[in-house]
């Protein structure tokens, strides 16, 4: 048990109890003054790896800590012993630290609050981070020997901007480079687009449909409609292809580069700007507007299979207790027509009920017991609807199923 607290101890800082993170060894000799750093063995080891994303220490085996606490005095402690280094100690100033003067915070290029201050004053505003992330492609980045805490420094550099602002009197609460709205132009284009590509690709259903429930003559269209069917969905998938690009790309600042600073910033854990939980609350809800563009699509894409469904289906059935008659129907492109077809047969007067089957492509119509089956009235509502009807008589073959013809 007493182990147990020792090795958590060597993880807090003896002074100020706060969790420190892990440092190299080169970095207490490249830091401390020389006195001091004549104990840690020389090592070549001026550089470490660096993206546009920050600089990537690198990670071996340590017995040493770093403090980053700012009313802390101490910097570096052993996790195996009671030796600790103060400030005072150092060859240069933490900015961290710090509460006044320079107080440096990215020592590879030479940024610090006071420049950053300078900065503020003549333009408006602070280019550090654009600077730092352009010179890191050199490569250019020393942080292990240069930065005290071993690390990126633009964690400090983000949240020293919105000290300086603060301490100029700016009332500006962003402390990152502005990031690119995920709901943009391009985002809302192509949902927009998904939902009326959809639409237009099972227009051959609907479109008819609506023209006969108006009185408009929709002959033809159906046919014209199904053969651009394919085109509209290609579409659809092309726009709904570029909203998921839009939505779940990689978020990036108005330079271009990520969103968020290293992965190990000197500042502490959380580099992103202080509105992340707005952020993350709009890109939720960007998410869930394309699903539910998606189920849309999907929706109005398959919508020729279960429109009978909806409507009804074809109604009331056909009994033996009607006069019957069976029409050949060309121009049917689609299950979907088959609620069109029904729906015109329907409106005929002394038609009792209809029975389309879309597989045969044919019509089962009946007719009060009493009168004959309005044959010409049935193939007048038929070619308003853009369909073609032939009254089949006892012995005709009945057409292949699927046969179509142009209705016009």
């Amino acid at each position: 048990m007493t182990a147990e607290i020792k090795i958590q101890q060597r993880i807090l800082c003896p002074s100020c109890g706060e969790k420190a993170k892990r440092v190299h060894s080169v970095t207490l000799a490249a830091s401390l003054k020389d006195e001091f750093a004549q104990s840690f063995p020389a090592q070549d080891h001026a550089c470490c790896h660096s993206d546009q994303q920050g600089c990537a220490g690198t990670k071996k085996e340590t017995s040493w800590r770093y403090c980053d606490s700012k009313d802390c005095d101490v910097v570096y402690f052993s996790e195996i012993d009671e030796t600790v280094f103060h400030k005072s100690q150092l060859k240069v100033a933490v900015g961290v630290k710090e509460t006044t003067g320079e107080r440096p915070l990215c020592y590879c290029f030479g940024h610090s609050i006071a420049s950053i201050k300078e900065e503020l004053k003549t333009k408006g505003q602070s280019d550090a981070p654009e600077d730092i992330r352009t010179k890191m492609k050199n490569p250019g980045c020393r942080c292990e020997t240069e930065n005290p805490s071993g690390s990126c420094c633009l964690g400090s550099v983000t949240k020293g901007i919105q000290i300086a602002k603060d301490e100029l009197g700016i009332k500006q609460t962003v402390d990152q480079i502005p990031v690119v709205p995920s709901g943009n132009k391009g985002e809302k284009i192509a949902k927009v687009g998904t939902i009326v590509s959809a639409i237009m690709a099972s227009s051959c259903c609907w479109l008819p449909l609506l023209l006969l429930a108006v009185g408009v003559s929709g002959a033809g269209i159906a046919s014209t409609l199904e053969t651009y069917r394919p085109l509209f969905m290609g579409v659809t998938f092309v726009f709904l292809g570029a909203a998921f690009y839009y939505t779940y790309r990689p978020q990036k600042t108005a330079t271009g580069e990520p969103a968020c600073c290293a992965s190990e910033p000197t500042g502490g854990d959380d580099c992103c700007s202080p509105s992340g939980k707005s952020k993350f609350n709009m890109m939720s809800m960007n998410k869930v507007m394309l699903w539910g563009v998606t189920v849309m699509a999907v929706a109005f894409l398959l919508f020729p299979n279960y429109v009978s469904a909806i409507i009804g289906g074809n109604g009331k059935s056909v009994t033996n207790k009607m006069n019957q008659a069976v029409f050949r129907i060309e121009g049917m492109t689609c299950e979907g027509c088959s609620v069109t077809v029904a729906t015109a047969i329907r409106s005929v007067a002394k038609v009792q009920a209809v029975e389309v089957n879309y597989e045969k492509g044919e019509a089962i119509v009946g007719s009060e017991i009493c009168c004959p089956v309005p044959k010409d009235e049935i193939q007048a509502a038929l070619s308003k609807a853009g369909y073609t009807g032939t009254l089949i008589e006892p012995g005709d073959k009945i057409a292949p199923a699927n046969s179509t013809s142009d209705p016009g």
